[in-house]
């Protein structure tokens, strides 16, 4: 699991059947280099800004509907930011 805050996101012409009805969002993650990002799903509504629980590899597919081919997955939304220190 990765915590991550939504950019933005990303629009596609044309993709496959089964990612339909979901959002594609890029993701910055919480942790680690922040120049690296993302490609998430989402079909909770999250909003540029928010900070998200995200699901990878093959835990994914437990978390949709059908079978689609992603390999991250917005499983929730963090209402408070973590403390920590850096």
């Amino acid at each position: 699991m990765i915590l991550g805050t939504v950019k933005g996101t990303v629009v596609s012409t044309r993709k496959c059947r089964n990612l339909v009805g979901y959002k594609l969002l890029l993701i910055e993650p919480f942790y680690g280099e922040k120049k690296d990002l993302f490609v998430a799903a989402d079909n909770l509504g999250s909003g540029i800004g928010e900070l998200v629980l995200i699901t990878t590899d093959n835990t994914t597919q437990y978390a949709l509907e059908h079978a689609a081919p992603m390999d991250a997955f917005v499983v929730g939304i963090v209402d408070s930011e973590p403390q920590i220190e850096r």
